[in-house]
């Protein structure tokens, strides 16, 4: 059913937020296909207040909606619709990121806020095969008669402390043209100077 935009209450206390540039293409993306929100309405409880959809109602009122599309989820309890606002906002699935890279549009898939790994620079790259040197690993060493340890941190704050034990530095990626390719954290350590330096640290 459509209703009045001012009748839908925001949900104060939903968890789930949205940055600015991702909130300016959801707003885009609504003015430039305002059809889809009749397939992907707004939940909402009996009060009116959103259980799903606390996003696209803002952005509908940023768009200048005056109606949208609701769905009533009519005799819930609390806790179903709490189960509900968390369960909406989580990811169960995984993208296949090389079918998107190689059929489908990556600059409409930006447009659309799909947070992509990969540039249009970065398939022009994987799909040239005279770049044999396309991409480096961002371990600083990695060969095949070396032995190594694999740790593993279940918490960012872990990681984090061991990227300052052992002085991880980002490392840069380059194509075979001398373009960037991307950064990210060099991870292999020669093993005994680790031992030592947990050793001096302890």
């Amino acid at each position: 059913m459509k209703v009045k935009i001012d009748k839908v209450k925001e949900n104060s206390s939903n968890p789930r937020f949205i940055k600015d540039h991702k909130f300016r293409k959801l707003v885009k993306s609504i003015k430039d296909f305002p059809e889809m929100l009749e397939k992907r309405p707004i939940v909402v409880d009996e009060d009116y207040i959103v259980l799903g959809g606390n996003m696209r109602l803002k952005a509908c009122k940023e768009a200048g909606l005056s109606e949208v599309h609701i769905d009533i989820a009519k005799g819930w309890t609390e806790e179903q619709k709490q189960e509900f606002i968390i369960k909406d906002n989580s990811s169960f699935g995984e993208w296949d990121w090389d079918t998107l890279a190689n059929e489908w549009d990556t600059e409409k898939l930006d447009e659309w806020g799909l947070d992509l790994p990969f540039s249009k620079d970065d398939i022009t790259e994987m799909n040239n095969p005279s770049n044999l040197d396309t991409e480096k690993t961002f371990a600083n060493e990695l060969d095949d008669e070396s032995n190594y340890i694999v740790l593993k941190f279940d918490k960012d704050i872990d990681w984090i402390q061991a990227k300052t034990i052992f002085g991880l530095k980002t490392e840069t990626a380059r194509r075979a043209n001398g373009k960037e390719w991307s950064s990210g954290i060099g991870r292999v350590l020669n093993g005994i100077e680790a031992i030592n330096k947990i050793k001096n640290d302890s």
